[in-house]
Order: structure tokens, then sequence, then C-alpha cells
């Protein structure tokens, strides 16, 4: 017996001392080394420290300048958005490394090096993995997924929200558009809160062109996706022991679990529905190809259940988010730019007259397209990218970057960084799109990402342009918009960039 205990104490002494040297070398010994090859290179950085990394500066930061309102309606957003980026690029240069707990993060904002990484011709740029919150809210769906899994989903997603197919979508997007603009009507001369039209709006078109519903019907969906997104955000920089939340979990995961499964149940739901009401002639929608691909015989192209509740969870959220923040800051500006709202109603009425919105006709508008461009330069949905060096050493220019180090691109640097759009950057100027985005950048296209950059491009683009352009065609006609003197300008990122209080304006009907 004593014989027994003896090694059972050996036993759990040895792997105590196994943990405790893991735990050195992933807390301690590995950011030291990543710190000081970084260093040998010419890359500098705020200093890891032990477990947190850099989290309590960040967190600091933020903190002081979100909790209040800009003073004045100033786009100069940069240094409220991204305060650790912004102070540490001047501090560091503009490649440098910080850390989110032990994680190594490399801010790259060289366009030459920002395109080889998103372009990634050799595939040594993949995404991150996503993790806790952020994987409850998009899971492994085509934004976040890799490999030919990721392939099999874009090309999927590709067949639905491009060409003839994104044409089929715009009778919805217009009738969607033309119930809200009609409800204004009892706001004529009165303010309203356009941020939140606009999120109804947009949930009401996702749902009825990739899933075939109504809001009404996702409405459950979309406000636990929106629960689930404070959560993500209120958690971004909480540092745990590595293991300790499979042995003790916080309010917040036990309420993100139920928010998951909640999502995961109703998205379920809507697919069971549509399976048990299939008659007739096939719809052609997202959800339709999702199912055509579960029902797939070969078993290289079939998806899983659980594929698709990912995929429906990724199209639910950005497929509206993304839209919502376009809009709301087009408005903001195109309310404070009375010069700029009038040439894109002159432009409106000219293209379309009297009548709804064409395919033929979005096209023609050039002006609208201009402001929309600007719009996503000053206040871009999001306002960084990230990807990782996953197995193996990787040279990028001349750097050589170690295995499970993650890169970090923020279009809000390069979409604010006067050496490339000017001393006016902060201005909004919609004129400087005229001769497209080459010139724009000054021959710099990769300073201009609200929609990524190479083959992970986001697939919504065109969506969210056409969706824009319409609903502002048929706002525009109808009313001019004045900013309401209850408007605080204070612009928050929980996940996509967005107005924390809403866009307050006034609605003057045009007779």
């Amino acid at each position: 017996m004593m014989m027994m205990m003896i090694i059972i104490i050996i036993l759990i002494s040895s792997l105590l001392v196994l943990a405790a040297a893991w735990l050195c070398e992933k807390l301690w010994w590995a950011p030291v080394h990543i710190q000081k090859l970084m260093s040998s290179q010419g890359i500098k950085g705020p200093s890891y420290r032990f477990l947190h990394g850099n989290t309590k500066e960040i967190s600091d930061a933020r903190r002081g300048i979100t909790s209040k309102p800009m003073e004045d309606l100033s786009h100069d957003i940069f240094p409220r958005i991204l305060p650790h980026i912004y102070s540490w690029k001047r501090l560091y240069g503009v490649n440098f490394l910080y850390w989110l707990g032990s994680q190594p993060e490399l801010v790259v904002t060289e366009p030459e090096l920002v395109k080889e990484i998103l372009s990634d011709r050799k595939g040594n740029y993949p995404k991150i993995d996503l993790q806790g919150f952020s994987r409850k809210l998009l899971g492994d769906g085509v934004a976040s997924s890799k490999g030919e899994k990721w392939a099999r989903m874009r090309k999927l997603a590709n067949n639905v929200f491009h060409g003839e197919s994104l044409r089929g979508m715009l009778p919805a997007m217009i009738e969607s558009a033309e119930t809200m603009v009609e409800a204004w009507r009892e706001h004529e001369g009165k303010e309203i809160e356009a941020f939140e039209e606009f999120r109804l709006l947009t949930s009401e078109v996702i749902s009825r062109t990739a899933f075939g519903s109504n809001y009404l019907e996702g409405k459950n969906i979309f406000e636990m996706l929106i629960k689930l997104t404070t959560l993500a955000s209120k958690n971004f920089l909480n540092v745990r022991f590595p293991g300790i939340s499979r042995i003790m979990k916080s309010s917040d995961e036990l309420e993100s679990e139920k928010l998951e499964e909640g999502i995961r149940n109703g998205i379920i739901q809507i697919i069971k529905k549509r399976e048990q009401t299939k008659t007739g002639e096939p719809k052609s929608d997202f959800l339709e190809k999702l199912l055509e691909a579960n029902q797939e015989n070969n078993d290289d192209n079939q998806i899983c259940i659980e594929a698709m509740v990912d995929e429906c969870k990724t199209f639910y959220f950005a497929g509206h988010e993304t839209t919502t923040s376009l809009l709301g800051w087009a408005t903001l500006l195109l309310a404070t730019h009375e010069d700029w709202q009038e040439r894109a109603r002159k432009e409106v009425m000219e293209v379309f007259g009297q009548e709804n919105p064409t395919p033929y006709g979005i096209a023609r508008l050039k002006i609208m397209n201009m402001i929309l461009e600007e719009t996503l330069r000053l206040y871009p949905p999001v306002p960084y990218i990230k990807r990782k060096v996953e197995k193996k050493n990787v040279v990028l220019g001349n750097i050589t970057l170690p295995p499970n180090i993650h890169l970090y691109i923020s279009p809000l640097a390069f979409q604010h960084d006067p050496e490339i759009w000017g001393e006016d950057v902060h201005k909004f100027k919609p004129e400087r799109f005229a001769e497209g985005v080459v010139k724009a950048t000054n021959n710099h296209p990769i300073a201009f990402l609200p929609f990524g950059y190479g083959p992970r491009t986001c697939l919504g683009l065109n969506f969210a342009m056409a969706e824009a352009k319409i609903v502002l065609s048929m706002i525009l006609p109808r009313y001019s918009l004045a900013l309401s003197s209850s408007y605080v300008h204070s612009p928050v990122q929980p996940f996509m960039l967005r107005p924390k209080h809403g866009v307050q304006v006034i609605l003057h009907r045009i007779s």
C-alpha cells in the first residue's frame, strides 16, 4: 500500500512539474524568445508582461477615450477606435509587435507587405482560429474557415450573392425599403433614429434574400446575436489562465453558451421548416443551396447540419451588420453635407425619375458610389483584419516570422493616413473617388480595405453596396435629412464600427 502511495505521489509530482514547465514555456520563455527575435530584426513594441501581455494598457487606453463622446463632429476616429494601434505606431514605427496575453500580434502597415499577406499566393497566411466568444458568434463559417472547406463554401455563397442571383434579390430589397420609407410618413418633420431603422431593415433584407423568411421569423436569432456580440466585445481583452475556463466558467461564458445553443436551435427550426414546406419550383436562396449541399450523395461535397448552422450564423450576422454600419454613417454624412445630399438626390431623380431602382440604374449611380466609398473610407465597418503564420518560419519582405504569430492589419489606419490621402484625410470629400480607387489612394489600392483584399475579400461586397444604393435611392427623392440637435457623436467598435447612441435625423418631406 505504501509503495502504491509513493508511486501515485511521484506521478502527480511529475505531472505538476510537466504542467509547470509547459506553462513556463508558453507564458514566459516563448514570448521572450519571440520578442528578442523580432527586436533583432528592427521590430519594436511594448514589452511583454507575464500572462496579460499588453491587454491592461489597451483596456486603459480604450476605456479613457470611448467612455465619453467626441467634442465635435470630427471624423478623426483612428485615435478613438484603436488608440493603442495609433499611439504605438507613432512610437515604434510602421510595423511593431504587441501582446494579447501570450499571443504575439505583429501590426503591419507597410502597403507592400499587407498586399503580400492578403494576396497569400503561397498559403502562408491563413485566417486565425476563432476562440471563445467569437467562435460562438460566427462558428466555422465561410468568414473564418480555411482550406478545402472554405473553398467549397465560398464557391457556394458566390453563386448566391453575385451575378444573376444577386439581381434576383433586388426586388426584395426594394420592397423592404419601400415598407420602411412609407412607415416614415408618420415621422415627417420629426426626429427618427435612422441607425435602428436600418438595423431592422437590413435584418429583414437578409432574412428574405438569404433564407426566404422575414425579420419576425428570425427576430430571436438577431436578438441573441446582438447579446452575444456584446459579450464578445466585453470579454475581448480578458486573459484567463490556460485551461481554467474548462474548470471554472464565468457568468458571461455560461450565458454565451446558452445564447449559442439558442441561436443553433432557432436556425435548425428555420432549416426544418424549409424542408417541410418544399413544394413546387425550388428556391435559389442561400438556405436552399445549403440544403442541396447537405443532401449531396458525394461525401466530398456534402456538408453536415453543424456546418449549415455555422454558415447561417455568419450570414445572419454579417449580412446585416455591415450594411447597417454603412447606411448609418452615410446618413450622418449626408445630413451634415447638404451639398452632397442634393447632388445624390439629383442623380437619383435623373436615373430613376419617380420609379423604383433597377439593376441597370444602380450601376449608373456614380455620385452615390463616390459617397458610399468615402463613407467606407472614413468609417470602415471592420477596423482590423487578422491573419497568422501557422506551422513554419515565413519570410515577409525582409522579416522572418516565427510560427503562431498573428498579423494585424488595420483598414482604419490605412484609410486615415495623411501620407496616402493628403492633409484633408479626415474631411468628407467623395470627389476623391471620382476617378476610381487607384487614383484616390495615390496608386496604393491596398490602402482602401473596407471589404478586405485578395481571395478572401468579403463576398457580401456587391450585396451590401447594392442594398445601400437602393435604400438611399428610395429615401432621398422623398425626404431631405437634417441632423438632429440630440445627436451625440460617439463612434464605438463592439464588433463592427457603429454610432454608440444611434443617428438621429429630422425628416423633411420633399413635395
